[in-house]
């Protein structure tokens, strides 16, 4: 299991994300993005999964692999 941040254009995106997290299994924290990371709403989702693929959403901002305190940018719909 690998670490990742996900940011979304909207706190409701952010929330609904969470909850699609917690019905495929996975445990997810809603957090503030954190200061050197850019986001529209303000609002990310820290999670664990095996893979990114499997992760999908509409409001997805951007996706982050968190090595340590690294993040290295997976996707940006921006």
């Amino acid at each position: 299991m690998q670490t990742y941040i996900a940011t979304f254009f909207s706190h409701f995106g952010a929330i609904r994300f969470n909850k699609q997290l917690k019905e495929q299994g996975l445990s997810g924290r809603l957090m503030p993005v954190p200061r050197r990371v850019s986001s529209s709403c303000g609002t990310c989702v820290k999670f664990e999964a095996a893979s990114p693929e499997a992760i999908q959403s509409d409001d997805l901002e951007q996706l982050f692999l968190v090595d340590g305190e690294e993040l290295t940018m997976l996707q940006s719909n921006i």
